[in-house]
């Protein structure tokens, strides 16, 4: 139980003062051995132990969450036969309209599939800075990286109905690439699928050997997630 308090304790500091951009190399973390044999599979996501806390010291996400909800509502008000509606409006009232007219898992899918269109950007060459968490409406406008796709896939299905309590936007280590990494999980019929901007398809989060979840976050909480493979 020590030795887990203190893995969790280095990477809480971790999460604390590192910064996470999509496609940068991982960090290390710790190589003990005998830690990763204590910390057996959990049932949390990608079979992850999971420890929740409260959202603190999470700007970039604390910063979206005060302008999303207003921002998205803005855009799909915005009557086209009226006024003249940006881009950004006219894409998200597809998307939602599109949705709409869906259920559960063709959801998931028409959400995935339909912001995944967005080229792909980093976030020194879009917004100058090195870590940036775009807004939906930021989003719409000039694209962004894997937490950016992540976030407006997450406003779209909130607003088709899906509760929070059952979507996070999961921090990872693509072990394959050697990166960091995004995805949007979502639970839906008692499983947690991903929704990916590397690929429409959206799958089990079990399928997933290669993601090795770092922290997660909803607009309620913050989780931890501690994985044998994580220190292997």
């Amino acid at each position: 139980m020590l030795r887990l308090r203190y893995l969790l304790c280095i990477l809480g500091i971790s999460l604390l003062f590192g910064l996470w951009g999509c496609g940068s190399k991982a960090s290390a973390k710790a190589t003990d051995n005998e830690l990763a044999s204590a910390i057996p599979p959990g049932k949390g996501l990608f079979r992850s132990h999971e420890f929740r806390s409260t959202l603190k010291a999470l700007p970039n996400w604390t910063r979206v969450m005060n302008s999303a909800e207003a921002q998205t509502e803005t855009l799909y008000a915005c009557d086209a036969s009226k006024e003249s509606c940006s881009a950004a409006a006219l894409s998200w009232q597809k998307i939602i309209r599109q949705g709409l007219a869906l259920s559960g898992m063709a959801q998931l899918k028409a959400v995935n599939s339909y912001f995944n269109r967005w080229p792909y950007g980093l976030d020194i060459d879009i917004y100058g800075v090195s870590d940036y968490w775009a807004t939906p409406g930021e989003f719409l406008k000039l694209s962004g990286d894997c937490e950016d796709y992540s976030i407006t896939k997450y406003y779209a299905l909130r607003k088709l109905g899906f509760p929070v309590d059952d979507m996070r936007i999961v921090l990872l280590k693509d072990n394959i690439r050697n990166i960091s990494h995004a995805i949007l999980a979502v639970k839906l019929e008692d499983e947690s699928y991903v929704l990916d901007n590397v690929s429409d398809l959206v799958l089990s989060h079990l399928m997933y050997e290669h993601y090795v979840p770092q922290y997660s976050v909803n607009e309620f909480y913050r989780w931890a997630h501690v994985t044998a493979g994580a220190l292997r």
